[in-house]
């Protein structure tokens, strides 16, 4: 397995941490995703009926982008000045998708719409679309400066094989070149992209022989007996104490953007290292299997794994408090996709995936005899009793959020540091083996 990238900090958390404190080490090398594309890019344009329009603009950078330096501005009839512009707002996953739509456009474009805008996304099939950061053209579809109608009554798609925008707004625009066109008002493709060089989440991604030895006594089980296995394989890793947590999710969960930051489960907002702690403001860890289903608390163990805990905005992690997981509830404030009730918490599109597969960790690694047996249910509700659900949804979750780069790397990390692998970040196949 190649670490490279970043095994310089992790090793030296150990040999800090284990010894004294887990003290940050003063220089840390930058977790580096694999990312083709280099910035965002537009990946589908809707000119459909009416006011069906809408703009798809898709991240494939291998980190999770905030929207603020973009800008997306519509050039009409021929002109060399923009009609209107807008700032683009929020955050977009790596692997993820940003729709932009018109405000009356149908409820098969509006249900998978991130932002709404009835002026730039008002375009007609003879205007130009630019797509900028901090001032700077990155994508175009159109032609700036010209009056050419081949974008009327028209869904076009970005091909598989484009990673980076076209950034001269004024050349010669030719859909075939990178696009591929469907009838007017298609909306079947709009809310995910497909990419290639291994940005869009592979669900058997796991290449490296390495990694493959190491499960190689699992080959060939299914259900009970590949999960006693699997749990054999994992167990016995090197615990941390609580507050070594702290300095072990620094390097974990490091924005591979910003050396400086980590970048928090549900929100994914990248935020200073420094700010961990307690206050409104701060991040703390989560425990994506509450510390109550089980009573295991904080205890080294249960209570301390990192393949479970993650940096959390404080308020945030309050609301979701214990909750199961399953669809559905109110927005939550902060949160933007996190829906909760009473009983239940729902996380954003993004990583909904991640959290089922902490989860199938959890229930694989502790077993009877290590302290708390705990195991995945189908309800919600379960208190203290050492069982998470709702087993059904975070099935579904998996399946529909593939393992990311990401999250490929931080198993990887995490080995380094506590000595042990997520075999669902590995082998996603396996959790339908099991359950």
């Amino acid at each position: 397995m190649n670490n490279s990238l970043w095994n310089k900090s992790a090793k030296a958390l150990l040999a800090v941490g284990l010894i004294a404190s887990f003290g940050v080490p003063t220089s840390q090398t930058a977790v580096e995703a694999a990312a083709p594309a280099n910035d965002l890019f537009i990946s589908e344009y809707i000119e459909g009926s009416s006011f069906n329009k809408a703009i798809e603009i898709y991240n494939g950078t291998g980190a999770s982008i905030e929207l603020s330096p973009y800008s997306l501005s519509l050039y009409t009839n021929g002109s060399t000045s923009s009609q209107s512009e807008m700032a683009l707002s929020g955050t977009v996953a790596n692997g993820e998708t940003f729709v932009i739509y018109h405000g009356g456009a149908n409820a098969a474009i509006q249900s998978k719409g991130d932002l709404q805008n009835s002026s730039v996304v008002n375009f007609n099939g003879d205007d130009a679309l630019v797509l900028e950061k901090s001032g700077a053209a990155i994508d175009s579809i159109g032609q700036v400066g010209a009056r050419i109608d081949n974008l009327k009554d028209i869904t076009l798609v970005r091909n598989p094989d484009i990673q980076s925008g076209d950034n001269v707004v004024n050349d010669a625009f030719n859909p075939s070149s990178e696009w591929t066109a469907y009838p007017s008002d298609t909306f079947e493709f709009l809310g995910s992209h497909t990419m290639e060089s291994g940005v869009t989440p592979d669900p058997d991604p796991d290449p490296d022989p390495t990694v493959d030895g190491y499960y190689e006594t699992a080959n060939g089980l299914q259900g009970e007996s590949l999960k006693a296995e699997l749990h054999d394989i994992i167990d016995g890793h090197t615990e941390l104490s609580y507050s070594q947590v702290w300095d072990a999710l620094k390097v974990t969960d490091e924005d591979p953007n910003n050396a400086n930051n980590v970048l928090l489960l549900y929100t994914g907002e990248s935020r200073s290292k420094s700010l961990n702690g307690g206050n409104v403001g701060d991040w703390n860890r989560e425990h994506t299997w509450a510390k109550s289903h089980g009573n295991f608390g904080t205890a080294m163990g249960a209570g301390t794994d990192i393949h479970h805990l993650r940096p959390t905005d404080v308020q945030v992690n309050g609301l979701r408090g214990n909750l199961d997981f399953n669809y559905g509830g109110s927005a939550v404030n902060g949160c933007d996709g996190c829906l909760r009730t009473s009983a239940s918490w729902e996380p954003p599109n993004e990583v909904k995936g991640d959290v089922a597969r902490m989860l199938f960790y959890m229930a694989v690694r502790y077993e009877s005899g290590d302290g708390v047996d705990l195991e995945l249910n189908d309800f919600v509700n379960n208190g203290s009793t050492p069982y998470h659900g709702k087993i059904s949804v975070l099935l579904e979750w998996h399946e529909q959020d593939p393992v990311s780069s990401w999250e490929q790397q931080r198993n990887d990390k995490i080995e380094d540091i506590q000595g042990n692998r997520n075999p669902f970040v590995d082998h996603p196949e396996w959790a339908e083996s099991i359950w």
